[in-house]
């Protein structure tokens, strides 16, 4: 690292006590680097075995990289957990300010734990923490309001993020999220559920440092060149242009955009709620996040009257990206743009992961209609293909909770389908719901084994249109192919680059910016590093109970064609088992 660096600071909290302190992990940060790196081994350190997810020893462990404010695209915040939606491994990874708030806050990673007794958020500064009292903001219907108190409240300089839960965290909803600056979020797995059951409302850091470097002259050379590329690139044009909405037309035209719970995978409505329909019709803004030069973050302007003024509107501006376009719009058979923002908009407010949600009322929807549940268990309301004002209902009672049905919606589509049936038709991998990708086996054996189940771990969508629509893979080999891509992405999370980067970041790029940061590792350094994060968090999961052996695969992947053909569940299991292999195989005494 470079001299005088912060990196190496973290910055322990314990809610029980209201107490803090800095630890020094130089040990840490020179090996792992940090972000994802960094936070799989403080994870590993402070969570306790077995801990109940919800339970004060749980700990919230945020973290930065070594190229957070020194290079464009390196954006993200790590967020790590044990997740009360799998019982495993949590991770999300989240934009916005949060990443530069805390680089220039003096820190490389938070670690958060215990519980308080009464609802409070921290305030965090260069050197300083304070516990305010929170009571007023618990409770409060909209996360939106809540960042706005605080952020009236809070007056510290420099670059600030507030990340906040919403009612849904409040009521632990397993895929409860975070918020952070109103448009981003650490989504998927339950994190918000977490702060909830910490009495943790929100969180604001504010930094005002400068970074330093060796050598200037080459700094400057190596970033104007990723800056010029970031820019001038077609991939990352699409991002600015479109945003991940782009991606609703081609997937829909190859047979492989997830409609209606999956009973198909195309949809006759996509036209209307594509990127192209988004941004002649609705496009308000664009936003990016800190030190990114892309902008893919687009706000849709919804314009709707008063009730009762009708020649008066409010306009809400509302976030839009392919994920929630595909889970609350052709999932659920909804082709109306306005009525799938309005879905939108209450997700937003309430705080609970948009493609969870859509896919617990897809099933929900599938299951009412094949006889499983029926307006007993609903409450009256008849969830309906297409109709989004029952769903915007159902959302609301989900967080609510008044029954026992909606206490198991709450719990996710794995536990729902557990306990009313429909388990074939239930579209959880590694008991998190699915993203909007039937492309073939790639896409949902990378969902299966990636380590926190997510479409970006190891982009097996990716794999199954670049790949197999070309050539056949064995198991083994596709394995293998996982496997590669998904520990190149553990050195892309370490930095907290920004995985739209992906191609700007290649190995060579990544040692030339890790020199210009105080790092000096060659590029078989580099792959091993890859490699021995991945199989650590794999064994993180392990250690609480996730099994190979035991995943469950939703009948109807293979019920519904997909764009790659020919393939099969024993194809899926055995690249399951190869994987598995792998993983076994690493040595656990492996560094660089």
């Amino acid at each position: 690292m470079l001299a005088n660096d912060t990196l190496s600071r973290v910055l322990m909290i314990d809610l029980t006590k209201n107490e803090f302190h800095v630890d020094d992990r130089t040990d840490i940060f020179e090996t792992h680097l940090g972000g994802s790196g960094a936070a799989i081994r403080l994870l590993e350190e402070y969570c306790p075995e077995g801990c109940d997810p919800l339970a004060p020893e749980n700990p919230i462990i945020f973290a930065v990289g070594p190229l957070t404010g020194l290079f464009p695209l390196a954006s993200k915040t790590v967020a790590m957990f044990k997740s009360p939606h799998t019982g495993d491994l949590g991770e999300s990874h989240c934009g916005g300010r949060s990443a530069i708030a805390i680089r220039m806050a003096g820190y490389g990673a938070i670690v958060i734990r215990g519980a308080s007794r009464i609802p409070i958020y921290l305030s965090i500064s260069a050197d300083d923490v304070q516990f305010r009292n929170a009571k007023t903001l618990w409770g409060m219907s909209s996360s939106f309001t809540v960042g706005r108190v605080v952020r009236q409240n809070e007056t510290h300089p420099g670059l600030r993020t507030i990340m906040r839960i919403g009612l849904a965290g409040e009521a632990l909803v397993s895929y409860a999220c975070v918020t952070a600056e109103t448009y981003r979020h650490f989504g998927r797995l339950g994190l918000g559920a977490v702060f909830g059951s910490k009495k943790l409302k929100a969180i604001a850091i504010s930094g005002k440092r400068s970074l330093q470097v060796d050598d200037t002259r080459k700094y400057r050379k190596l970033y104007d060149e990723i800056h010029k590329t970031a820019v001038s690139s077609p991939i990352m044009k699409k991002y600015h242009d479109l945003g991940t909405p782009q991606n609703i037309l081609p997937l829909n035209r190859i047979g492989a955009l997830p409609t209606r719970n999956l009973k198909e995978a195309q949809f006759d409505g996509a036209e209307k709620i594509s990127g192209e329909a988004f941004a002649e019709g609705f496009l308000g803004r664009r936003l990016a996040c800190s030190h990114c030069p892309v902008a893919c973050i687009h706000i849709a302007a919804l314009r709707e009257p008063y009730e009762d003024e009708p020649y008066f509107y409010k306009t809400s501006m509302i976030s839009y990206d392919y994920e929630p376009i595909f889970s609350l719009g052709s999932l659920l058979g909804i082709s109306q743009p306005e009525g799938f923002l309005k879905l939108m908009d209450q997700v937003e407010v309430i705080g609970i992961d948009a493609m969870s949600t859509g896919v617990v009322l897809a099933w929900a929807t599938e299951a009412m209609e094949k006889g499983l549940i029926s307006e007993k268990e609903t409450m009256g309301i008849q969830l309906r293909w297409g109709d989004y004002k029952p769903y915007k209902e159902a959302i609301r009672l989900i967080v609510n909770q008044p029954n026992e049905f909606y206490r198991a919606l709450a719990r996710g589509v794995e536990y729902a389908s557990s306990k009313y049936g429909g388990e074939d038709f239930a579209l959880a991998f590694g008991k998190n719901e699915m993203p909007g990708y039937h492309t073939g086996p790639a896409a949902h054996t990378g969902l299966l084994v990636g380590a926190r189940h997510s479409h970006l771990d190891n982009g097996g969508y990716s794999v199954d249109q670049k790949v197999l629509s070309e050539k056949k893979l064995s198991s083994e080999e596709l394995a293998q192919a996982l496997i590669k891509e998904e520990s190149f992405r553990q050195i892309l999370s370490s930095l907290v680059v920004c995985f739209f980067a992906r191609e700007i970041y290649r190995p060579d790029t990544i040692l030339a910016a890790l020199q210009s940061a105080g790092f000096k590792l060659d590029a078989g350094q580099l792959d091993l590093l890859g490699r021995t994060i991945h199989c650590q968090k794999m064994r993180f999961k392990l250690r609480e109970g996730f099994s190979f052996d035991k995943l469950r695969i939703p009948r109807r992947i293979f019920e519904t064609p997909s764009f790659v053909k020919d393939w099969d569940e024993q194809y899926i299991s055995d690249a399951i088992r190869a994987v598995k292999k792998a993983v076994d195989d690493f040595p656990e005494s492996a560094s660089i």
